[in-house]
Formats: structure tokens, C-alpha cells, sequence
């Protein structure tokens, strides 16, 4: 007998452990949202009218053999989930696999892919009606935004607030970061660290409408729009009780080398939405989802279990637009906008993904 694998969340890791698996097992994917979602290049989504379509890649070729059901897991426990249609989907193994929920443009909360380009085109021409843009956030969000919008419009005015005394807070070398604060002042972006704002914007978030606002050390700052880029939320509130306990009070679940949810042998988390000391990044889920596919596969066909996972040193590559941007590892040190472009700048790894859905 096939062994079922339900894979929870359609998202980087999730296709590619759906994918990987769908030759071994009988795979359901559970993904409320009608298309995969390429967050990676939604920035430049936002700035660029012409990418709105490449961002959102259709599921119905992605696996060959199993299904993908359109629905929200409300319920995860040790033999399965439940959907919110009241669904159950019975599993041998379960992969959590719902990543994590950030500020809009970054990320989405429409499930409808017509309905999330409606929104990122509304966003679009209220920030091509903005003169002064103010981006609180000075982590990669908030830099490769501000490198989008003043590549696209050299005239716009970008600020960025942060209460960090430096940009791009984490584990990386200064040599990194006096690089994007030297592009970032060619480019006009005006940074402005170890400072918070005595109260949000009167405005909505990416409404064009004039205000002044003012940091704790009563600096003024005026603007015509502004976004929060900041505030990662694991998406994990859907776990059992049994499965809760190694839900951490921020909603990251703590795993085991091989990935298993701490205290279960048969389900696994991937992505985002687990503990694992490292940056949180699409490269990482696929990272997550090769060794758990690995270890389903193994237990499947009763072979020894591979190699564990360990969490990846310190790298980035950030673009700062199409162009501009920089790019660090341990290997390779820092790379500059040049490489970074060729990295990552002027495609954002769409032909990737597009080819992993089959499109």
C-alpha cells in the first residue's frame, strides 16, 4: 500500500516537498490560495505592472499523480488534518508547511490571485501618486523596497525609519552593510536609524495622502505614503493541542534535526513557520523540504534515515532594484550590485518556480 502524505501549505517548501514526493506517495496538497504565490519578486510587482502576472503560477501542473485541494487546514494532529470545509484528510505523515505572514506588499492575504493583483495594481497607483515615501524598516524588505521604487522612479523622495542603529540588523559583516548604505545614498534614500516614530501614520498603509510625522527625538518627517516593512507572524495557530506543545509563545514550531515536529516521528514542519536559528528565506524552506522528502522517502521504503539538516550560516542576496543590490556568503564574501543582478536583480528566480509548477 502508497503511504499518504498531506503536505499543509503550498508555498516554496511546499511544492517542493509535494513535488519530490509525488512519485513515492500519494500526496495531498492543502493550499486555500488558487496559485502559488512568487513573494520573492512582489516588490518589484508592486513598482512594475508588467510582473503582476509572473508572480501568481496556477497548481494543476505541479504534481502528476497527487491532488491539491483547495482549502485551510484548521486542525493538524498526528494522523491528519481537518479543513475548514470539515474535510478530514487522513496522513501517514503530515508536513506543516504555512510559512508566515508579513505586511502587504511583501506578502499577500488575498486568497484569489485576481483579487491580490487588484490590490498590488490599487497600490501601485496610489504610490505612482506620491511624491514622499516613507518605508518604516531598514531590514531586507524595507531596502530592496526602497531600491524598487527609486529605480523605477529616480524622482520620488524615500525615507526609511528604524530604531536600529544600523540597517539589515543579523549576522553579517560591516563590510556588507557600508556597501547598501553607499548605494542606498546614491540612490537618494534617506536613512534615518536608532529612531521610532511617536505614533503611526494618520493614513492608511499605502494610501496616498499628505502627513507629518515625528520620531522620539522630535525630528518632523513628511510624506505622501508610507508601509510597515516589518512583523513576520508565523502561521501556526491551526496545530492540535498534541501538536501545540512544541509551538513556541512567537508561534514558531521547534523541530529535530530531520525536521519532525519536537516529540512526533510522522509530521514534519518546513519553511518559515519552524524554530530553526537561520534566516527565513525561499532557498531555506527548499532546503527543508529536500531533507524531509529525503527522510519520508526512506521511512517509505523501510531504509536508513539520511542526513539531518543543519541550519545555514549567514547569507543574503538583496537586490536595491534591477540593477543595484549586494550579496553575501561565507563562500564567496561580498558581492557586488554587478553579480547580485545576475544573482537575482533582473529575474527574482521566476523562471525557477515557473518551471517547478510547470508553467
Amino acid at each position: 500500500m502508497t503511504a499518504n502524505v498531506v503536505v499543509v501549505g503550498g508555498g516554496y517548501g511546499g511544492i517542493t516537498v509535494a513535488k519530490a514526493l509525488d512519485d513515492v506517495a500519494d500526496v495531498v496538497l492543502v493550499e486555500p490560495r488558487d496559485a502559488f504565490v512568487h513573494n520573492v519578486a512582489a516588490l518589484r510587482g508592486l513598482v512594475d505592472a508588467q510582473w503582476a502576472d509572473r508572480l501568481f503560477l496556477p497548481y494543476d501542473r505541479l504534481l502528476a499523480r497527487g491532488r491539491v485541494v483547495r482549502d485551510r487546514a484548521v486542525r493538524a494532529d498526528d494522523d491528519g488534518v481537518t479543513l475548514g470545509s470539515g474535510e478530514r484528510i487522513a496522513a501517514d505523515y503530515t508536513v506543516l508547511a504555512t510559512g508566515s505572514a508579513y505586511p502587504f506588499p511583501a506578502k499577500f492575504t488575498d486568497e484569489d490571485s485576481t483579487e491580490a493583483k487588484a490590490a498590488l495594481g490599487a497600490a501601485r497607483a496610489e504610490l505612482e501618486k506620491a511624491d514622499r515615501v516613507l518605508l518604516l524598516g531598514a531590514g531586507p524588505v524595507g531596502l530592496e523596497l526602497a531600491g524598487e521604487i527609486t529605480a523605477a522612479w529616480p524622482a520620488k523622495n524615500v525615507t526609511i525609519v528604524d530604531p536600529a542603529e544600523d540597517i539589515l540588523t543579523g549576522r553579517f559583516p560591516d563590510e556588507l552593510r557600508a556597501d547598501l548604505r553607499r548605494q542606498l545614498g546614491e540612490l537618494g534614500v534617506d536613512l534615518v536609524l536608532g529612531a521610532s516614530l511617536t505614533a503611526e501614520p494618520p493614513t492608511a498603509m499605502g494610501r496616498a495622502g499628505e502627513f507629518t510625522v515625528a520620531t522620539g527625538d522630535g525630528r518632523p518627517i513628511t510624506a505622501d505614503i508610507w508601509f510597515r516593512c516589518f512583523g513576520v507572524v508565523p502561521a501556526s495557530g491551526y496545530l492540535s493541542d498534541g501538536l501545540a506543545a512544541a509551538r513556541r509563545a512567537d508561534g514558531h514550531i521547534e523541530v529535530t534535526p530531520h525536521l519532525r515536529v519536537v516529540g512526533r516521528e510522522r509530521v514534519f514542519a518546513i519553511g518559515d513557520v519552524t524554530a530553526l536559528p537561520e534566516a527565513k528565506t525561499a532557498k531555506a524552506a527548499g532546503d527543508h523540504a529536500e531533507v524531509v522528502a529525503a527522510t519520508i522517502t526512506a521511512l517509505i521504503n523501510g531504509d536508513p534515515a539520511p542526513e539531518g539538516y543543519t541550519p545555514g550560516a549567514p547569507a543574503i542576496a538583496l537586490p536595491l532594484g534591477p540593477a543595484g543590490g549586494a550579496t553575501y556568503s561565507e563562500a564567496t564574501g561580498l558581492l557586488d550590485a554587478a553579480t547580485t543582478a545576475r544573482i537575482k536583480g533582473a529575474d527574482l528566480r521566476t523562471g525557477v518556480y515557473a518551471e517547478a509548477l510547470g508553467r
